[in-house]
């Protein structure tokens, strides 16, 4: 920090150079509900660089050091951008003193005497990715905007990076707090022909950066620093991926999630690894050193047998895709997320019967299941009302995978009856929705 910045520091402590609006502005911080709500998020992030213990900071400590930083934070942004030296004094990134009032982060002003809801949120971000420390906050956000600007990132969006990557990575629903889920496939990346035509050269490689770049600020795009959702979930899938002959991968990951470190801090929630090999583990010894602690924790593990569990954590049943046990397929013309999902436990060494009840003939009904883990009998039959009617066999078989799904044509009252059988010591779940459909036979059609 040069002498200016202490200097404009120390003012702002004496409160002696705060414009009257900004002051004006200050009452926001005032508004109970929202910093309670905030603190008790922030509580255990400021918790962590204290001693802790007995003698350690009290709730209200902690709640007052927050509030004292975010108001030392917005004093000392506040001048910068007043001052013209946000971007740091000599930068040819400067702009001028009109234009750098106006900025923004993610689509939300930086100027706290703008009065904007989300600045705060903003800010915060910086403030807990550095335990609360203004200048150090700072300084990242001054890092921040200097590569935004410099590799014009606010203009990211528009480019058109190719069809090359489309099969690598893509934005998937929601979790269940409303955050965006991207997942990043790595099975693709076994086929060489593809994997040269990514890394190929050196420029290559760079347009694979910016991709992933691109990626996380379209799922920046979706958030909202108003009161909603703030964050985002990456699911990174090393399911058949090549132990051998991926340096050039690696590399680039490494620099990407530096970058989201340093630039995008407490965008990511988590990262979830899903059907990690043995291998990869051992690498990760290395990996983490690239890592603060902070990032280190948002890391989670799954091995093939735990991912279906793991990711419905934190992602509903209706939302996770379906290879990956959940509800989701891509262009779904039967079922949308707004379906009702319902839930069935499933005893250890038990027999347990779900219903479908039909009463009108003429409609095909539709059913979707997924149990966690699966590895258990499952059978689909239709039961009819008349008792003289037969009952007819749809399937029946030993299931481990994905989640499976089937239909129907009612021609007579009656229920679609799924019955699953548990032969494991471990309980089991069981997720599964429905619903019917008005249907013209196919012989009426042809006839």
């Amino acid at each position: 920090m040069n002498d200016r910045d202490e200097n404009e520091f120390n003012n702002y402590n004496d409160h002696t150079n705060i414009p009257l609006d900004f002051i004006e502005n200050q009452k926001c911080l005032n508004n109970k509900d929202q910093e309670d709500h905030d603190c008790d998020q922030e509580q255990e992030s400021a918790g962590e660089v204290s001693d802790g213990g007995v003698g350690g900071p009290s709730p209200a400590e902690i709640k007052l050091k927050i509030k004292k930083s975010l108001l030392e934070f917005r004093c000392k942004i506040q001048d910068a951008i007043l001052g013209n030296y946000l971007l740091g004094e000599g930068e040819k990134v400067a702009l001028t003193k009109e234009n750098l009032r106006n900025v923004t982060l993610w689509g939300v002003p930086l100027l706290p005497s703008k009065g904007d809801e989300g600045t705060d949120v903003v800010l915060r971000k910086f403030l807990k990715a550095k335990d609360f420390r203004v200048n150090d906050a700072f300084e990242m956000l001054q890092k921040t905007m200097i590569w935004r600007i410099k590799n014009n990132i606010d203009k990211i969006l528009d480019e058109d990076l190719g069809s090359d990557l489309e099969n690598v990575g893509f934005l998937n629903s929601r979790d269940k707090e409303g955050r965006p889920v991207s997942y990043h496939l790595y099975d693709v990346y076994k086929e060489k022909g593809l994997y040269k035509k990514l890394f190929g050269t050196q420029d290559k490689c760079e347009l694979f950066l910016r991709w992933r770049i691109q990626m996380m600020e379209t799922a920046v795009k979706r958030l909202c620093f108003r009161g909603g959702v703030d964050g985002i979930i990456q699911v990174y899938d090393l399911k058949n991926a090549p132990i051998q002959g991926m340096k050039e991968l690696h590399s680039i990951s490494k620099k990407a999630l530096l970058l989201y470190q340093n630039y995008y801090p407490e965008i990511v929630y988590k990262n979830i690894v899903v059907n990690a090999p043995f291998w990869f583990y051992t690498s990760q010894v290395l990996f983490s050193m690239f890592l603060n602690p902070r990032n280190k924790k948002k890391f989670i593990f799954a091995r093939p047998p735990r991912v279906t569990p793991i990711l419905l954590k934190y992602i509903a049943p209706e939302h996770l895709p379906a290879e990956y046990g959940g509800l989701r397929r891509n262009n779904d013309q039967d079922f949308t997320a707004d379906d009702k999902v319902l839930e069935l436990k499933i005893r250890a060494n038990s027999l347990s019967t779900i219903e479908f009840p039909v009463h009108e003939s003429g409609v095909t009904i539709m059913w979707d299941i997924t149990v966690v883990g699966w590895d258990v009998t499952y059978k689909e039959e239709f039961v009819p009302d008349d008792e003289g009617s037969y009952i007819i066999l749809l399937q029946n078989q030993n299931v481990v995978g994905d989640s499976t799904r089937n239909s129907f044509y009612i021609s007579e009252p009656g229920k679609i009856r799924i019955t699953v059988e548990n032969g494991n010591f471990k309980k089991k779940k069981m997720y599964y929705r429905s619903k019917t459909r008005v249907t013209v036979p196919m012989f009426i059609l042809l006839s």
